[in-house]
């Protein structure tokens, strides 16, 4: 691993995997899918049982349909496996309450609002925010480059500040120098 600067030997008690696509539909809309899925590097207890090693704790899917203008249009949960057989379950298909919803300023609040604390649950509501970035990653890697509208992308991070020499050199019609 990059971040490890002195090799120790170590053991794995956790892995969280998280997979994102995005896909182009014939129909003009595009479907988001997340995969969330976690391990445990020994045997842990569930509600049913004993996972063993390497057999998922979690596995969840969250996918969202989304149209051109960033709302969505259809949302799909599914829990394959979880801790508490019979509960956690049971919240999964209320996630198709983002149907509606658009991705932009207030979405994270509107997400909190609908599926915060008890409302929803954590691992599936940790996806969201991920498939929101993946929308925009999708939809504004399609989208035609001469559009009249100011990309939503830039401004929202350092290297993409509108008065930023990336943005002067890449999207010079939207870039503002410094006063």
């Amino acid at each position: 691993m990059a971040l490890s600067h002195q090799p120790v030997a170590r053991t794995l008690l956790h892995r969280r995997s998280i997979s994102v696509e995005g896909f182009q539909r014939e129909d003009g809309l595009y479907d988001i899918e997340g995969h969330l899925v976690d391990i445990k590097g020994y045997d842990f207890p569930v509600s049913n049982g004993i996972r063993k090693t390497g057999e998922p704790i979690h596995d969840m899917w969250l996918s969202i349909t989304i149209d051109d203008h960033m709302i969505i249009r259809d949302a799909k949960a599914s829990t394959v496996a979880r801790p508490y057989e019979g509960s956690c379950e049971n919240i999964t298909p209320h996630y198709g309450k983002l149907k509606g919803l658009s991705i932009a300023p207030g979405f994270t609040r509107a997400v909190k609002e609908l599926f915060g604390g008890v409302r929803g649950c954590t691992h599936l509501t940790e996806l969201i925010g991920t498939l929101a970035t993946v929308a925009f990653q999708t939809r504004y890697g399609s989208a035609e480059s001469g559009s009249e509208h100011k990309p939503p992308h830039l401004d929202g991070c350092h290297a993409l500040d509108t008065q930023g020499p990336v943005v002067a050199k890449y999207y010079p019609k939207w870039y503002l120098p410094k006063s």
